[in-house]
């Protein structure tokens, strides 16, 4: 297995500043990159300001929290990243985005050096197909928010080596998560199954069958789940939840994964979820 010691994070936004966090307090040199200074600042501040959190809650000492922030780095020039040992995309769940980000990547960073996505559905083997590293290229789905959540959900590409899987899992291991392993097909395993229970949800919300509220507490209290499958949407953000199962009805070609005509309709109106305090739900 290669040794990683420093690792990049393109994007820091909500899923890259908290894969930025977790990689610091375990030990890694991180350099942050994002094309917008302001969301750079906002990510930075951000970070400093869960660390500061952490030692009032006593999580962790404040000279745990300032060796952390001595080992990130922001940039807003992707070439800032040549030397990164792996480096992780975090960015908007867009297609012809991230393509074009591997590419990019894939000229700066060194020989040799390892690429992972962040993406919940799109194929790691196209996106790994943009790139002359093909078997250098994985996928590290990790959840959110990432400091709190355990799980990381590695994909392997067609191409991807053993080698590649085995460094990227024992990275996410090192980060103190958990690693499970899935194939490159749509949706892959977790969002393959989640994603249409909020379908669905959609759907009975769609037809009437209930309300918003009584399908999440139903949901809650009779299945145990700590969010509802509404509000866990907007928590995602139904933006992200639609691109996931356009994804999903695409590549699997089966109109069981037809995205909710409601969740379209809400997406088109703008209504995104928790990230703009309109979804679903309405949040002050």
């Amino acid at each position: 297995m290669q040794n990683i010691r420093i690792i990049g994070v393109v994007g820091a936004g909500q899923m890259g500043r908290g894969i930025a966090q977790v990689a610091i307090q375990s030990g890694f040199d991180v350099v942050m990159f994002d094309a917008f200074q302001n969301a750079l600042d906002f990510g930075a501040d951000f970070i400093k300001g869960q660390l500061n959190k952490g030692v009032e809650k006593t999580k962790w000492s404040a000279a745990d929290a300032e060796a952390a922030l001595k080992r990130l780095k922001t940039v807003n020039d992707m070439k800032a990243l040549k030397d990164c040992d792996l480096v992780i995309e975090a960015a908007t769940e867009n297609r012809a985005l991230k393509f074009d980000i591997f590419k990019k990547l894939d000229e700066i960073v060194k020989p040799g050096a390892l690429l992972a996505s962040n993406t919940s559905s799109i194929s790691i083997t196209e996106i790994a197909a943009q790139t002359k590293r093909p078997s250098l290229v994985a996928g590290m789905h990790f959840m959110n928010p990432v400091p709190v959540m355990k799980l990381v959900e590695g994909i392997r590409g067609l191409e991807t080596s053993d080698e590649t899987f085995n460094t990227v899992a024992a990275a996410a291991e090192k980060m103190g998560k958990t690693f499970v392993r899935a194939q490159d097909y749509p949706g892959f395993a977790v969002n393959r199954i989640l994603m249409p229970m909020i379908n669905e949800a959609f759907y009975a919300l769609y037809e009437g069958v209930a309300t918003a509220k009584d399908i999440d507490t139903a949901m809650k209290l009779g299945t145990n789940q700590p969010m509802g499958p509404l509000e866990l949407a907007d928590f995602i953000g139904l933006d992200t939840c639609l691109a996931i199962m356009d994804v999903l009805h695409t590549g699997l070609s089966d109109t069981k994964y037809r995205p909710c005509p409601l969740l379209k309709q809400y997406v088109a109106a703008g209504r995104f979820g928790r990230k703009n305090k309109k979804g679903v739900f309405i949040y002050e």
